[in-house]
């Protein structure tokens, strides 16, 4: 009898972490609420609650967080590990500068007009530094207890097809989207040297999956103005994403990739499919850590990546806005996405190509140059800003920085075809949607 009684509270506990804590971690980033007069997320009232308390605290928070990014790999001395880490060392550095500027306002005039250094500081750098640490702690309800695995299983019978990637590439694609590229790529590369991908259907996941996570597709929501439609925005958006990476993955650089793997994946037994993602997702639940510890290391991790890209968006940022203000280079780039906005006739054409090519500068470029556009363009710039993947200032380096086989080259010929499908996509499905 006791022993039927503790096994009664291990499944309790098991059912109550998968369904109980999951449901929260759903509530928490997809349940509109109305509060203080406004309907969002829960996690975009939290963040607005910090950032009111806070008061004018708030830009010193963002400034510390910034030195503390540039510290960072000094103390660690990653910065010795490659070019690339050197370079962007001297970026983050160049972030603390630009993020002094912001909070003294002294500094070149056209640095300090509305549209540069003070709209890319409070508008962005604030609320990346608050959503992101926010959003960590709650991402271990949605990451930790059994519901990505489960989801995993689900959906396995069409990852082979469509995306020409094993089922367990679905835990992968999902982490990536609720948690971050970062986390997504940890998988994707462990996964790899363990043999278990092939170089393309590990470059796949690592360009068509790890994308932007839902805590900063809220940032870029907020930026658009598109909150009260945050649930169609991320939808719409997950879905593109998707589909552009199921036609990337058909065409050259990654079709041609080298497709052998050590260790395939044995098929899911047929008729089991629910039991099996139940099981398994219940096995994950009764093997994670308490919500105490898996908060506060989600939390460090949340702070550790709020200190590694703020310092960047910081600079690229800038460089981005510099350069799309006062030269022609995003013109150029942008004639190549031109055809796509004048096949669909909308307002503000030329201006979303042109802000959809300095996203591979900084994914949110796109969002900032089209905040004060209609609403179609400023939907599909939201799109655009997560489906084109790959940017210069925090996805490509980390995807350097694992064993996959990509080059820079064939990563911008990547972001290139994805941006280009992406627009494609996103256009029609604005005006269908909010048009």
């Amino acid at each position: 009898m006791e022993q039927y009684n503790d096994t009664s509270q291990v499944q309790t506990k098991q059912y109550g972490r998968l369904f109980g804590l999951s449901a929260l971690g759903i509530f928490i980033f997809f349940i509109p609420v109305s509060f203080n007069g406004k309907t969002s997320i829960p996690l975009d009232h939290l963040v607005s609650l910090l950032k009111s308390w806070l008061g004018a605290g708030t830009s010193w928070y963002a400034l510390a967080m910034i030195v503390a990014g540039a510290v960072y790999p000094l103390v660690t001395k990653s910065w010795r590990n490659s070019m690339t880490d050197r370079v962007f060392l001297g970026l983050k550095w160049l972030g603390v500068i630009a993020a002094v500027l912001a909070v003294t306002g002294v500094g070149p005039a056209a640095l300090q007009a509305p549209d540069m250094l003070p709209f890319l500081f409070n508008k962005l750098v604030i609320s990346v530094g608050l959503i992101v640490p926010i959003g960590s702690v709650f991402l271990a309800f949605l990451v930790s207890y059994g519901l990505l695995e489960a989801i995993g299983i689900l959906v396995q019978k069409l990852m082979q097809p469509i995306w020409r990637t094993p089922g367990r590439s679905a835990i992968d694609a999902v982490a990536s989207f609720v948690g971050s590229y970062s986390i997504g790529l940890l998988i994707t590369n462990r996964v790899f040297t363990a043999g278990h991908y092939s170089a393309r259907e590990a470059a796949i996941i690592a360009t068509g999956f790890s994308t932007v996570s839902a805590t900063f597709m809220v940032i870029v929501a907020k930026t658009l103005g598109l909150m009260d439609i945050w649930n169609v925005y991320f939808w719409a958006t997950l879905v593109i994403t998707f589909i552009v990476t199921a036609i990337t993955v058909r065409i050259p650089p990654l079709s041609t990739m080298d497709n052998h793997a050590t260790h395939r994946e044995p098929d899911c037994e047929p008729g089991n499919r629910i039991k099996t993602a139940l099981e398994t997702g219940l096995a994950v639940a009764e093997k994670a850590p308490s919500l105490t510890k898996n908060i506060i290391e989600n939390l460090r991790d949340g702070l550790i990546m709020t200190i590694s890209i703020l310092p960047s968006i910081m600079s690229v940022g800038l460089i981005g806005l510099l350069v799309a203000k006062y030269t022609p280079v995003f013109d150029w780039l942008g004639m190549a996405f031109y055809p796509v906005t004048y096949l669909w006739g909308i307002e503000d054409g030329a201006a979303l190509a042109r802000a959809s090519a300095s996203g591979l500068a900084e994914m949110f470029l796109p969002a900032l140059l089209m905040a004060d556009a209609d609403i179609i363009a400023r939907f599909a710039a939201g799109v655009v800003c997560v489906s084109s993947v790959l940017f210069f200032s925090a996805s490509i380096p980390c995807i350097l920085a694992t064993r996959i086989p990509l080059s820079v080259a064939k990563l911008v010929v990547i972001w290139f075809v994805r941006t280009f499908l992406s627009l494609f996509l996103a256009i029609p499905t604005a005006i269908f949607l909010v048009g």
